[in-house]
């Protein structure tokens, strides 16, 4: 190790840290236990709000831009700010969710710090003052556990594999806002669309109904939108639909898309296999939903229904909806 701490690369949604940001703090704080240092948290977009929320979730020090045009993800702008607060902070890892933006600002930073990389972990540990990163390969089938030669590593750690730190809002910490030459970032977000369906995002839903190959085309999705709109909840998929383009690829659970760790996932007609239930098995609840009673999904789910999704996904809404009347009579 070059240095002793560990930083973490921090995302905000509504102007706060992601649930996975907030694991990502808990997990640097055991490890710093363990290899000495401080936490420190990039946040490019970061305000004083968004620091301090930081902080109070287990961060010593919080570097930003100080600049809102690196609040939305841009991958030159936000590869010089965290490749200066490394600079800076000489931390012995960098941990980055495994999220969309985060695949893609990892193996940049590497490149640009001469640092190892890995992705998509589900652990980090350290083992003999060394650290070691475990990660699932062959579609999902087999984990393998590696370390690195190189001074410093760059990894990506998938959603709900650690709890957070509960909040303390009594946690003093410090805020460093990094000079950047504005010309690294030479792009910049004219208009933000959504495309997963519903208000909730895929990642921080608490309910997730995913569609597969079963849904026999793009209208089945409809008919998932009705139950998420029902229990507040987001719509994803297996990768097959998103390949055929019944739905957008934004809304890809598995080894190659999304983590997600919802309380309740209804998986609608969905085999199971291992890349897919390496992006959704650490939910709370898994409900599974397939005319095939010998589907693999079952294995890893809590309930099961054998039938038409077509028929039960329908019938579910209306069992919701005339229990949600129910309730509202009584309180009136």
């Amino acid at each position: 190790m070059n240095g002793a701490g560990v930083m973490i690369i921090a995302e905000l949604a509504g102007g706060a840290p992601t649930g996975l940001s907030r694991e990502l703090l808990g997990l640097a704080r055991r490890l710093v236990e363990r290899i000495g240092g401080q936490v420190c948290a990039v946040c490019p977009g970061a305000d004083g709000r968004a620091a301090g929320e930081l902080i109070a979730y287990g961060a010593d020090k919080i570097y930003t831009a100080g600049e809102p045009a690196f609040a939305d993800y841009d991958s030159d702008g936000w590869t010089a700010c965290v490749a200066g607060a490394v600079r800076d902070a000489h931390p012995a890892a960098v941990l980055i969710g495994h999220t969309t933006s985060g695949a893609d600002l990892a193996p940049r930073l590497a490149f640009r710090i001469e640092a190892g990389v890995a992705t998509g972990c589900v652990a980090v540990d350290v083992e003999g003052g060394a650290l070691r990163f475990t990660r699932p390969c062959y579609g999902g089938n087999v984990r393998e556990t590696v370390s690195f030669k190189t001074l410093l590593v760059v990894a990506t750690v998938r959603a709900g594999c650690y709890d957070a730190l509960a909040r303390d809002p009594q946690r003093a910490g410090q805020t460093a806002t990094l000079e950047l030459d504005k010309t690294a970032q030479r792009t910049r977000v004219l208009e933000r669309q959504r495309d997963s369906g519903g208000d909730v995002r895929l990642e921080d839903a608490r309910v997730v109904i995913a569609g597969g190959r079963g849904l026999d085309g793009p209208e089945g999705f409809e008919v998932l939108a009705d139950l998420a709109r029902e229990l507040n909840g987001a719509v994803g998929a297996s990768r097959v639909p998103c390949d055929l383009g019944w739905c957008s690829h934004s809304m890809q659970i598995g080894l190659t898309g999304k983590t997600v760790t919802p309380e309740l996932y209804i998986a609608v007609g969905i085999s199971g296999a291992g890349h897919h239930m390496a992006g959704c098995g650490n939910a709370r609840n898994i409900i599974a939903i397939n005319t095939d009673a010998e589907a693999a999904i079952y294995k890893d789910a809590r309930w099961g229904v054998i039938g038409d999704y077509r028929k039960v996904i329908p019938a579910l809404v209306e069992a919701i909806r005339a229990i949600r009347s129910a309730e509202r009579a009584r309180e009136a």
